[in-house]
């Protein structure tokens, strides 16, 4: 903070505002002033005297969250002969502020632990701290909360204590455990039922169970599992106490995952949890869905952690089928949120049982499924009084769009086609109201791709009967069964003889508000399975297209049309396609034209984002098959269109959301004639770098790239490429030199190495041997260390292609030159790179990333192997070797282990793996 260390009463002022100042300027204001405060040195002694003085509980929760905040993120402040006191100081005022707040009991226990994680001259922290309070009953709460939180940090994001020190950590818990546990056992002794302790206890043990430190055997005959079961089984537990026993319960049954090394607990926990079925009933019959809830969730983890058992030996032992029973009765309760939680159980035994292909098993598992997909159908019905078409937005939409998801997982077990013709005959048989008939066609929607179309009675006859369907029917009917027709393409384009019926039902369902996103998405279905078959039907699309305004359709559904009728266009005989695409252009570029001559009349500004992406999506799809020599059927309309775009782009060139989209239907413009859109480059080339110039939107980059990748092996184009991208490249570098430049505008980092990427593998020589390159280097030199998925993977893919570009001998001429100019790359910037590369996997990059990474340093070491080990150990010998707690990071022989490791991999992965393991020494 500028200006010394801040008074307390100012900070009193501060806390005081951004709690209770009425104006929301003064609380941002406030907000700032103490983001600062935070983040400098003062605030370790601020928050200590605040909590200190105790004033009131706004002033006590900021200081313990201030003083959490500074030892997760900050603790390499303090210099180690202050940690005793600073220990000391936490445990007094935990103890003096134990009454006032549980929240800032929470925050102050997160600030012990944390500390204790990291602090490794304070041994054996659990037993110093039972030994301190344990006899203490007024202690017991922040006590309990203190052991509860300890093991959830151990694998904190925030606290970067490393591999060692968290085995260290790990192995010391462990062996405190049963301590723990015979505290928690005493405690409820002591404290009989009172039902908020009960809580911390078994939170805590939670906590312990979830570490994966408790030892089975010990808690397989310990009291509290008793004591657990019983609060569940209780019918007048109340809400807090039942959900956390759950929470437990859970807990400790995901510890014991691996089942068959944790036996004795297994078998209690198995038992215990079948115990509950009549709890579940009863809470079912007081309608107390928090509870029944808790229940299915209980149930479910069983079914996850004894699946394998299950599927070894079902009704065997601990693989008894009385556990899907359980699931079952569950999927059987009217709220569709109680079988919800059990889906992605569903999913895994489908999956596991689809992995072993054992028909005997499917025969076991078969008629669980099919209850299952009973209770599923019956769950998905909308409301009789339902008005209109089905939501798809709300949760009951979202639920059946899971449930569409779990039926096309599983159906297999079932049958794809009996369980279709079952859910047809129910239609046919019965006389179902309108919702039973709207959910049966639904989950006939989500399984008629899996059926297979060859000579399929069946199907036709479904067909048949849906586009027979009258208006009169209820409107959510006609809204599934138009998703049903367009499910069933396959079918069409098997059976041509349908295809005039299923247009007219589905240019029906067009005309009318409600139906007519829907009619377009199975249109759109239609046109990509039925090519051929629609070419006859082209006059038609075309007619829908021109009026697409006059049909009450989303944009995407809009969209989806333009692209049917594209991938139509594209199989009509060469000839026809100018004239065709033209066409269906032209709307579209009237619109633009009429948008661009209001402007000017009028100076308003008018969105044309709707017109471009429908042109873009044409250029997209419009991919005829051309003979080489035959001139490109498009590339005359492009021509006609481009002065157009120009214009547009010029109009709206401060408009980053705009420029966007005209970049987008330039690339699938220029991506769909390919070398015919020449005539365009040097105009299209000049415009980007001139309005680049002012407006640097990234999107320029990536039009580059693409122009690169369609024109770079043109010996004619290539020194015009290169001066656009040292254009390109000026604006860009000033951006990204500015204060956290890179962190900034990531889609530009991206952008950028996509076209310099785009260059090494179009032209590596016209690249390496430009002025430009060693900016460039240096550029993904740094931002090497960015932590953002798209940016980061382009910046290492261009590493890596240029550094491959001198190690793969493809037997072009250019190899020996390009090998020297990497030669040259690398003597100047390889141990820079190699040094950036380490620190960022070691503190700034998440684990994903590190894939990547390997495959820079592989082709680094490809190159030349006795340079890199150099390159390599100097890297190493800059990293940090132990924390500030004073634990050790990484020690010698790790740091060996892994030179050697990486040095001798005979392939990339195992560079990989070493990697993986060494950064974990200092997550």
């Amino acid at each position: 903070m500028e200006g010394g260390k801040p008074n307390l009463a100012l900070v009193y002022q501060a806390v005081q505002a951004l709690y209770h100042d009425p104006d929301p300027t003064g609380k941002e204001r406030a907000s700032v002033w103490l983001g600062e405060l935070q983040r400098s040195m003062y605030a370790w002694e601020i928050s200590d005297q605040l909590l200190q003085l105790k004033q009131d509980v706004e002033s006590c929760y900021f200081a313990a969250q201030t003083m959490k905040m500074k030892i997760q993120t900050s603790f390499f402040e303090l210099p180690p002969e202050t940690h005793n006191a600073l220990r000391d100081s936490l445990l007094t005022h935990i103890q003096n502020l134990k009454d006032l707040s549980p929240i800032i009991v929470t925050q102050l226990a997160l600030a012990i632990a944390d500390l204790a994680l990291q602090m490794a001259s304070w041994k054996g922290c659990v037993h110093t701290l039972i030994e301190k309070y344990n006899n203490d009953i007024s202690s017991m709460p922040f006590l309990i909360e203190i052991l509860t939180v300890l093991p959830e940090e151990v694998h904190s994001r925030s606290l970067r204590i490393g591999a060692n020190r968290r085995t260290e950590i790990i192995e010391d818990l462990a062996y405190y455990s049963s301590t723990v546990v015979t505290l928690l056992t005493s405690c409820v002794e002591k404290t009989g039922n009172d039902e908020k302790m009960l809580i911390k206890v078994f939170r805590c043990l939670g906590s312990w169970f979830n570490l994966g430190v408790l030892d089975s055997n010990f808690m397989a005959s310990n009291q509290l599992l008793m004591v657990l079961f019983q609060v569940l089984q209780r019918d007048e537990t109340p809400t807090n106490l039942h959900e956390a026993a759950s929470d437990c319960v859970c807990s400790a049954l995901y510890a014991i995952e691996n089942v068959d090394t944790h036996l004795p607990l297994a078998l209690q926990l198995f038992q215990g949890v079948l115990t509950l079925e009549t709890a579940y009933h009863m809470a079912v019959a007081r309608e107390d869905l928090d509870k029944v809830l808790n229940y299915c969730r209980i149930f479910t983890e069983l079914c996850e952690t004894f699946l394998e058992t299950t599927v070894r030996s079902p009704g065997q032992g601990m693989g008894d089928l009385r556990t899907l029973e359980l699931l079952l009765i569950c999927a059987g309760h009217p709220q569709y949120e109680v079988v919800e939680i059990s889906f992605n159980f569903w999913y895994r035994l489908g999956e596991h049982l689809y992995k072993i292909n054992d028909a005997a098993l499917h025969t076991i598992f078969r008629p669980y499924i099919q209850r299952l997909l009973h209770c599923l159908a019956r769950h998905c019905q909308l409301d009789p009084d339902h008005e209109g078409i089905p939501e798809d937005t709300d949760d009951f939409g979202e639920f059946r769009m899971r449930v569409s998801d779990l039926v096309k997982d599983v159906i297999f077990l079932v049958g794809s086609m009996e369980c279709f013709s079952q859910l047809y005959s129910t239609l046919k048989e019965g006389n179902p109201s309108w919702e039973v008939t709207e959910a049966v066609l639904f989950i006939m929607a989500a399984i008629a791709k899996s059926v297979d179309p060859e000579n399929n009675p069946t199907l036709s006859e479904v067909l048949q009967q849906v586009v027979l369907l009258p208006e009169t029917v209820h409107m959510a009917v006609r809204f599934t069964s138009i998703e049903l027709v367009g499910e069933m393409s396959e079918v069409v384009d098997r059976n041509p003889r349908f295809l005039d019926p299923v247009l007219n039902y589905l240019m029906k369902g067009l005309r009318e508000k409600p139906l007519a996103s829907a009619a377009a998405k199975a249109i759109h279905n239609i046109c990509s399975v039925c090519r051929d078959h629609m070419a006859q039907h082209f006059q038609g699309l075309l007619d829908i297209a021109r009026a697409l305004d006059s049909f009450a359709l989303s944009t995407e559904a809009a969209v989806g049309l333009l692209k049917g009728t594209a991938l139509v266009l594209a199989r009509l005989p060469l000839e026809k396609i100018a004239e065709c695409l033209s066409d269906l252009c032209a709307v579209q570029v009237m619109a633009l034209k009429k948008l661009l001559s209001e402007e000017s009349t009028n100076g308003k500004s008018a969105d044309p984002t709707v017109w471009l992406d429908r042109l873009a999506v044409i250029f997209r799809h419009t991919n005829p098959i051309v003979e080489n020599g035959q001139t490109h059927p498009c590339q005359k309309v492009i021509q006609e269109i481009w002065p157009v775009l120009s214009e547009t782009l010029n109009t709206h060139q401060a408009d980053n959301r705009i420029v966007e989209r005209c970049c987008r239907c330039l690339r699938f413009a220029v991506r769909c004639v390919g070398k015919g859109s020449a005539s365009l480059l040097q105009p299209l080339v000049t415009q980007m770098v001139s309005v680049y110039q002012v407006y640097p939107h990234s999107c320029f980059l990536y039009l580059g790239s693409i122009l690169v990748d369609e024109y770079g092996m043109e010996d004619g184009c290539r020194q015009g490429l290169l001066d656009m991208l040292q254009a390109l490249c000026m604006p860009t570098f000033q951006l990204l030199e500015q204060q956290n430049g890179l962190r900034n505008h990531p889609d530009t980092v991206d952008d950028l190495f996509r076209l310099a990427t785009r260059f090494v593998q179009r032209s590596p020589v016209t690249l390496l041997s430009s002025s430009i390159i060693v900016h460039i280097i240096q550029c993904a030199i740094a931002a090497t260390s960015l932590d953002h998925r798209d940016a980061n993977c382009s910046v290492m893919k261009f590493v890596r292609d240029l550094i491959h570009t001198g190690v793969a001998n493809d037997h072009e001429e250019d190899f020996e030159l390009r090998k020297q100019l990497i030669g040259q790359a690398m003597e100047q910037h390889a141990q820079q790179l190699v040094t950036q590369l380490m620190h960022s996997c070691c503190f700034c990059l998440p684990p994903y990333t590190l894939p990547d990474v390997a495959e820079v340093l592989w082709e680094v070491m490809l190159f030349n192997r006795p340079t890199f080990c150099r390159w390599l150990e100097n890297a190493l010998k800059g990293l940090p070797k132990e924390t500030s707690g004073g634990a050790v990071t990484v020690t010698h022989k790790q740091l060996t282990d892994f030179h050697k490791q990486v040095t001798s991999a005979e392939e990339c992965k195992q560079v990989c793996w070493a990697i993986r393991e060494f950064t974990r020494l200092f997550r």
